[in-house]
Parts: structure tokens; C-alpha cells; sequence
């Protein structure tokens, strides 16, 4: 592995903890030092790293401290832990990251389409996909079905690791969709 990959890589980890780190204060709202880490450490589990619980432990501690640096997370008059303002932004930002596809100057003819089947329980999460793939421009062709013009295979990928969805989403490539004038319109593709 390059240096600027391994470089990225150790961002993109410290980044995915400081996430769960505001995200596990923000679902108990205020959170002792005590159960941050065994929360977040449960959260970390997701991300198949096989570091032990000892340096785990450690990351987490250090991206809490780095979170009171920056504002995003202060100790309550009980010694507590607590979401700032500040640090109820970060974490939108963090939940919404803004993806943007590459689009390319010719349409190559060929539908992405985007199916998921979250369930209930996870609504949030289905919310935020929802959310982010309008932002993106994809276009609702019914429930929990999507579709766009341009390759985002990458994107896609993105979202499934971001959002910790894997088999649940669908990723289908297609070289016409009936009534697809609607949606050539739409996009204004030639």
C-alpha cells in the first residue's frame, strides 16, 4: 500500500470513530465516559477491524478527546458527556455526507437502478438514503426503487459502507425500463 493510501486509510478510520463516537453520545443524549466506550465499542464491531478491545479502546478515547478540542462535545455540570451545538452539526454533516457523481459528457444508453429493503427498525437509515439519493438527482421509480443515468457503482458501494447496509441494497445495471421517455425528459438526456 502507497503512502497517500495508507494516509487516507488511517483518516477515513479516524473519522468513521469520531462519527460514532457523537453519534453514540447523541442516541443517550448525555453519556458517562464509563459507557462511551463499551457503546461505541459495540458500534465498532461493524467495521470488521481486527485490532484488539485495547486499542480500540484507546482509539475511542483519543477521538473523544479530539471532539472536546474541537467543541463538538463537552462534560456536563455531572460529568457527563454531551452533544454541543457544534457537535450536532458535525454529526449531520457526518450522517449526510455530500456525494456527488461524475457526470459524464455522453449518456451511454443504460439505466442504474436501485432497489433497497430496509426494515422498520431501521427507518433512519432508510430516511438518509432516501435523503442523500435525491440530493444526488436519482429519481423515485416506486417504493424503495431508484434510478439514474450515469455509473454510480462507486457511489453505491459508498453508501452501503457508510450507512452499514450491505445486502439490503441492490445495485442493477439495465438497458431499458418501459415508459422510459418520462425519464429521458427528466434527466434531458439525448
Amino acid at each position: 500500500m502507497g503512502k497517500l493510501e495508507e494516509e487516507n486509510r488511517k483518516v477515513m478510520r479516524a473519522t468513521k470513530i469520531q462519527k460514532i463516537v457523537l453519534r453514540t453520545i447523541a442516541t443517550a443524549g448525555i453519556l458517562s465516559v464509563a459507557l462511551l466506550a463499551p457503546n461505541a465499542l459495540k458500534m465498532l464491531k461493524f467495521f470488521g477491524n481486527n485490532k484488539d478491545k485495547k486499542n480500540k479502546t484507546y482509539s475511542i478515547n483519543n477521538s473523544r478527546k479530539r471532539l472536546i478540542e474541537k467543541g463538538f462535545v463537552e462534560y456536563s455540570k455531572n460529568g457527563l458527556l454531551s452533544l454541543t451545538l457544534l457537535g450536532k452539526k458535525a454529526l449531520n454533516k457526518f450522517e449526510n455526507r455530500d456525494f456527488k457523481i461524475k457526470k459524464p459528457e455522453k449518456w451511454d444508453k443504460k439505466w442504474r437502478i436501485l432497489i433497497f429493503d430496509i426494515k422498520e427498525i431501521n427507518r433512519s437509515v432508510r430516511d438518509n438514503i432516501r435523503t442523500t439519493l435525491i440530493s444526488i438527482g436519482f429519481v423515485k421509480l416506486q417504493k424503495s426503487v431508484w434510478v439514474y443515468p450515469y455509473d454510480c457503482e462507486d457511489l453505491v458501494n459508498l453508501l452501503k459502507a457508510d450507512f452499514d447496509i450491505g445486502r439490503e441494497v441492490l445495485y442493477i445495471i439495465a438497458d431499458r425500463i418501459e415508459n422510459e421517455k418520462v425519464l429521458i425528459d427528466n434527466f434531458k438526456l439525448n
